[in-house]
């Protein structure tokens, strides 16, 4: 009897994303790193703390492997109205993010971009399907799984601990 492949495990590195200037990311480049993406908006409330605190983080962790994965979107009260040069102008002189920035996308909805479609797929109980506002955070480890789902309201350092557990450091 002829045994079957082993399927391959669907992750995030299956997925090929556009960056801000419109080229082909493929998500597979971050094999081996711990990524926070996060759907982020330049004109939220939230906007100030979220940034300066991921830039904190990503200063604090990119050379033990974190990386920041920010996709900005316009379906929370229109506060990302601006183009991709727009955005990256306001978040890279306003706040000095040195993470990557990538295409204006959809997080909700029929237009749902492939990459959140699997992000929303886990098992995240009462949080539900849907995302609730700019700057949910899905934290997905070296095996490009998501393994915790954040609120908007959640504060990047507040999941600091999270991050070093999945980088492996010590406290």
């Amino acid at each position: 009897m002829a045994s079957q492949p082993a399927k391959e495990q669907q992750s995030i590195y299956n997925f090929t994303v556009k960056d801000a200037k419109g080229n082909d990311i493929d998500l597979s480049t971050y094999k081996g790193k711990v990524l926070l993406l996060v759907n982020v908006a330049s004109k939220c409330g939230m906007t100030n703390s979220n940034y300066t605190e991921l830039n904190q983080l990503y200063e604090k962790y990119k050379e033990q492997g974190l990386e920041i994965l920010a996709f900005p979107c316009n379906q929370f009260g229109e506060e990302e109205p601006g183009s991709n040069d727009q955005i990256v102008e306001f978040v890279c002189t306003r706040f000095k993010s040195e993470f990557p920035i990538f295409d204006k996308i959809e997080v909700n909805g029929e237009n749902t971009a492939p990459v959140y479609k699997f992000l929303k797929s886990g098992k995240w109980g009462i949080i539900g399907d849907d995302i609730q506002w700019n700057f949910a955070k899905f934290l997905v480890d070296k095996d490009g799984q998501a393994v915790d789902r954040y609120y908007p309201t959640t504060s990047p350092l507040t999941i600091e601990h999270d991050i070093k557990k999945l980088l492996g450091v010590s406290e």
